[in-house]
Parts: C-alpha cells; sequence; structure tokens
C-alpha cells in the first residue's frame, strides 16, 4: 500500500472537514454581528440554529478526523477513507444544513445524522478489521 496515496487521501477529507468547521463558525460569527449578541443566543432561533450547527459538528467531526488518522497509520485502502470521509463530510454537511435551516426534524438532518452515525460504524468496522488483520 503507497502510504502517500493514503496519507493523501486523508489529508483532503481533513481539509474539508476543516473547512466545514470555518464555514460553520463564520455563520455563527455573522449571526453574532448581525444580532449584535457576545455571548450565549439571547434566545434569537436563527443565531441558536448557528450555535448548535457548529457545536453539533464540533462534536462529531474530531472523532472522525482521529478514525481518518489512524486508518492513515494502519495504511489502509485509500478507497477506505475516500468512502469515510465522504460519508463522514457528507453527513456533517447535511447535518449543517438541516439544521440551519430549521431548529426541529428536517429530512436534511435526519439524513446528515444517519449518514455521519454509518460512517463512524464503518470506520469502526475499517479499524477493527485492520487491528485484527
Amino acid at each position: 500500500m503507497d502510504v502517500a496515496t493514503t496519507g493523501h487521501a486523508a489529508a483532503f477529507w481533513t481539509g474539508l472537514h476543516l473547512l466545514l468547521l470555518l464555514v460553520l463558525s463564520l455563520l455563527v460569527v455573522r449571526q453574532r454581528q448581525k444580532h449584535k449578541v457576545a455571548l450565549g443566543d439571547e434566545g434569537i432561533p436563527e443565531l441558536a440554529q448557528a450555535i448548535r450547527a457548529f457545536g453539533n459538528a464540533t462534536e462529531y467531526v474530531p472523532a472522525g478526523l482521529a478514525a481518518l488518522a489512524v486508518l492513515t497509520v494502519v495504511q489502509a485502502n485509500p478507497l477506505t477513507i475516500h468512502i469515510s470521509g465522504l460519508m463522514m463530510f457528507s453527513g456533517r454537511c447535511l447535518h449543517a444544513i438541516g439544521l440551519s435551516g430549521s431548529g426541529g426534524t428536517s429530512f436534511p438532518r435526519v439524513i446528515g445524522i444517519t449518514m455521519s452515525w454509518l460512517a463512524y460504524i464503518f470506520m469502526a468496522a475499517a479499524l477493527l478489521f485492520y487491528a485484527i488483520a
């Protein structure tokens, strides 16, 4: 297995996840500036949704990136890393879109969390496979 190819795959998805976190952070800042709120959400639904979209991503993305890093260390097949990264990134994007649009249940939010969980399951299975293979 070419470590460079595996590493490049992980770097690609890590870079995209970091950009997603940056965008979500900027959306929080924009809402804070718009509503002149420095701390908390002051009961403003749009700000609360932006904060939760960012917060939820920061709760899920680090573990996903750690899994990608370990998959790289064990020289997993680049396709495994790409599938993992795509599932996680798509899930996080959809979840953020759904949560940003509505504080309640929405189709993108449900699909997003489902994809994130499936990515976790896929990465956990891959990690266990490489651990015992």
